[in-house]
């Protein structure tokens, strides 16, 4: 695990590094100008290459760290959360951006562009840390979570529901544009639910 998380502030870093080169070419950003900030489509299309590689990155680390499937799964979600915190992390050390947890971000372009306030995928990123852990540590002794159909539809409804959150609004982020208003209430109601479920699930299952 200490190496996953290495691994992962070092891609991170990476990660950041490029961003820092897009932002120049965008003149400061996404939606610093929206005369400016839509990338060439040939530039757009390896960025979103670039962004499906990254996951395959992460897919590959956890399936080198895992013992098995269900193990290989959680090391690939708890490196993708550290990475994205360490993502933002890097690029205020660099830039120093984000200024305010509130500045708007394109945090993924694939199969649409994602948008949010740099706050959102901060706090889900830290609930799938959190959470993650936990399974991991029932992993580590062998006990089995306690997965239950609630705990499962908790765990993805809320996951769908946040996901729905960040794609809304792709068609203004597409035209260079910040949506008006994030839409917290509902983002509240994804991440209460999904971490409602994953801490029903992190439970060692009793014997029956």
């Amino acid at each position: 695990m200490l190496w996953t998380v290495v691994y992962a502030l070092a891609m991170a870093f990476v990660e950041a590094a490029v961003v820092v080169y897009l932002r120049e070419l965008t003149h400061g950003g996404p939606f610093a100008d929206p005369a400016t900030a839509i990338l060439p489509p040939h530039i757009l299309a390896i960025e979103a290459a670039r962004e499906a590689s990254t996951i395959v990155m992460l897919v590959a680390v956890g399936w080198l760290a895992g013992r098995d499937l269900w193990e290989r799964g959680l090391v690939f979600l708890l490196a993708f959360a550290i990475w994205d915190l360490a993502y933002y992390a890097w690029l205020w050390v660099l830039i120093g951006w984000p200024s305010s947890l509130l500045d708007w971000d394109v945090l993924f372009l694939i199969p649409v562009p994602w948008t949010a306030p740099v706050l959102a995928p901060v706090l889900a990123s830290l609930e799938l840390v959190g959470g993650v852990a936990a399974l991991l540590r029932l992993s580590a002794r062998r006990e089995r979570p306690a997965f239950t159909l609630g705990s499962v539809s908790a765990i993805l409804g809320g996951g769908l529901i946040v996901f729905g959150t960040f794609v809304v609004d792709f068609r203004a982020a597409s035209q260079g544009r910040a949506p008006g208003e994030y839409h917290w209430a509902v983002f509240a109601v994804g991440l209460l639910l999904s971490g409602v479920g994953l801490a029903a699930a992190a439970r060692p299952r009793m014997a029956s």
